[in-house]
């Protein structure tokens, strides 16, 4: 049976509560969009394997719940991630401000060299918006950091923002990644983190596969 992916790892998306993480993740993963839904309580997940430069990435899309209450709970994933997605509202000048707090504690809690972007999201309400897109980008250059405004309602810079983050984790994993480029290519594995305790139960397929989570 031919092997569905190459590489696993984990993104996780940060931001206030409201300004459309869940949102985000259902346009990417199902192609849908849910203009209401409950707020996300403590931290939950989607699958989605895309192809980048040849490579079959299964990405593990961990999404947290931005209230204060949950803060201890989220904060436990974000040692395991490779790439981060914060997120604010371009109609919330909260919501921009507080990412200062959110880069904080990735700066904090997440292991050195974890791949960043910052995301303006809600880019279709233009008529409500507070944060200029010069903001948005003077921040991330500031946190050096890739910049994107997405809307999940227009399905506006989803593909883009969520490939460019794979790119980049790709990128900085490139030693482990010269294995699988030079053909044939032989799935191993090699994983960052020997504790599985709270990982996800793994797939039933046979084939091994490389895991960065």
């Amino acid at each position: 049976m031919a092997k569905q992916y190459d590489v696993l790892f984990r993104l996780l998306l940060l931001g206030d509560s409201g300004v459309g993480k869940t949102c985000l993740l259902c346009r990417f993963t199902d192609n849908q969009f849910h203009p209401t839904h409950i707020s996300t309580i403590g931290v939950d997940f989607k699958m989605k394997t895309i192809e980048v430069d040849g490579i079959k990435v299964r990405i593990q899309i961990w999404d947290t719940a931005g209230q204060e209450r949950y803060q201890t709970i989220t904060k436990q994933y974000y040692r395991r991630a490779q790439g981060i997605f914060l997120v604010y509202d371009i109609s919330s000048e909260r919501s921009y401000q507080h990412i200062v707090k959110w880069a904080s504690d990735v700066d904090e809690y997440a292991p050195d060299g974890v791949q960043k972007i910052l995301i303006g999201n809600k880019a279709d309400e233009e008529h409500k918006r507070q944060v200029a897109k010069e903001q948005g980008l003077q921040l991330a250059r500031e946190y050096g950091m890739d910049f994107y405004e997405t809307s999940a309602c227009s399905n506006l810079n989803i593909k883009e923002s969520f490939t460019r983050l794979t790119e980049l984790v790709l990128q900085a994993h490139r030693k482990e990644l010269e294995g699988l480029r030079a053909p044939p290519r032989t799935p191993t594995l090699a994983r960052l983190e020997e504790s599985e305790q709270q990982q996800p139960p793994p797939s039933s397929e046979e084939n091994p596969k490389t895991c960065w989570c």
